[in-house]
């Protein structure tokens, strides 16, 4: 993650995976708008990778997985299956 803000490759790299593994997902759910939603769903879970294993910030270091899931699964929901 940090070697993708500033090395193309790396960056590279992160949009592959994402595409591969969050493509897919997202296409099957909502196919005329898949890449935008996949777009906002990495957009979450990197912003929390980000906060929390790079600039590792206390409170969401602290939180455990079911704080997590419970905070962060209604936004990845409703990216992937809400209404614009």
């Amino acid at each position: 993650m940090r070697a993708a803000v500033t090395r193309q490759a790396a960056a590279d790299r992160m949009r592959e995976i994402f595409a591969e593994q969050l493509g897919p997902v997202a296409r099957a759910i909502a196919p005329d708008d898949a890449a935008t939603r996949a777009g906002l769903v990495a957009s979450q879970v990197l912003g929390l990778a980000l906060t929390r294993y790079v600039l590792k910030l206390p409170p969401v270091v602290a939180m455990d997985d079911k704080a997590v899931i419970a905070w962060l699964g209604p936004t990845l929901q409703r990216y992937l299956t809400g209404s614009a």
